[in-house]
């Protein structure tokens, strides 16, 4: 209370003093009320999770293939797949150490025979067992929800686990590289740079991405052949990569069955059908091969 009203009530009645007490303390509420209750504004409600789709992968043994490297005819016949196939190099750009895989970041160039070039950058979190929840939780909480259309929200269900990733895809004119060709490694990365999107460009700290991709190297590329056709309603694609050995000479050959469905219950159903048919022909690799591992390690 201001010192003029104290003033003025040491020289009034005190009936007169006792109503004007009463008309402070009214209007001091009245400002108390305003400041601090009904007239703030709502707290706006956090967006929701992120609704993913599903992408099975599943890994063969050698014996699906023929001499040429293609599928061969029975794999393609339980499959679906067809006769031909399509080229398609990628590659990798993170620094020596790895600072963006470890940071659970991926960033991907890629180029389909006849196709615009591909820009993929890829944010992964772990799954506990099933609990897609918990992940998809933990990815709100860290940016990526329901209300970011700018990343595809999807659940890689391999034989072994699920891993949750959020990718934001970009596409360049391949004008200028015939057939995979990729650009250069200095082009290609400048390109990469300015493409950037926001998320990872200040990932943990203003310019942190940005100045890791700058100063990120190709591991790569590699150069694949995809076989794609029909099975069980679904598309689904055998793709075929031979990547670097680990003694550093020669080659050692992926070979990935894949498809992808809306829901996890389908997923999951198909999913059981694939190994089944795999296991039951002898062309099951039962374990996790994990490209995106192999091609930033072994180039």
């Amino acid at each position: 209370m201001s010192a003029l009203c104290i003033a003025r009530r040491s020289v009034i009645p005190t009936a007169q003093a006792a109503v004007m007490a009463k008309r402070d303390l009214v209007l001091l509420l009245a400002i108390v009320a305003v400041l601090f209750g009904g007239a703030r504004a709502p707290l706006a409600s956090a967006a929701a999770n992120a609704e993913p789709n599903f992408e099975v992968k599943l890994d063969l043994v050698a014996a699906a293939l023929d001499s040429s490297g293609a599928p061969t005819a029975e794999v393609r016949s339980a499959f679906g797949l067809g006769a031909s196939s399509r080229a398609l190099a990628y590659e990798y750009f993170d620094t020596s150490p790895l600072e963006l895989k470890n940071a659970g970041w991926s960033v991907r160039l890629r180029h389909k025979d006849g196709k615009d070039l591909d820009l993929d950058y890829k944010k992964r979190f772990a799954i506990s067992g099933e609990n897609i929840d918990a992940a998809l939780t933990e990815a709100n909480r860290q940016g990526f929800d329901s209300s970011d259309t700018n990343y595809a929200a999807q659940v890689d269900w391999t034989y072994e686990k699920m891993t949750l990733s959020f990718s934001n895809k970009k596409s360049e004119s391949a004008k200028g590289y015939k057939g995979t060709r990729l650009p250069s490694e200095s082009d290609a990365r400048t390109l990469l740079v300015d493409r950037i999107p926001g998320k990872l460009a200040d990932w943990s700290g203003r310019n942190w991405g940005r100045d890791r991709l700058a100063d990120s190297r190709q591991h790569g590329p590699v150069e694949a052949r995809d076989w794609s056709g029909s099975w069980q309603g679904t598309d689904i694609d055998l793709e075929v990569v031979p990547i670097r050995a680990v003694s550093g000479s020669g080659t050692e050959t992926v070979i990935e069955l894949s498809f992808k469905t809306d829901t996890r219950d389908e997923a999951r159903t198909l999913r059981d059908k694939a190994i089944g048919t795999l296991r039951s022909k002898g062309w099951l690799a039962p374990t996790d091969v994990l490209k995106t591992d192999l091609i930033l390690t072994r180039y």
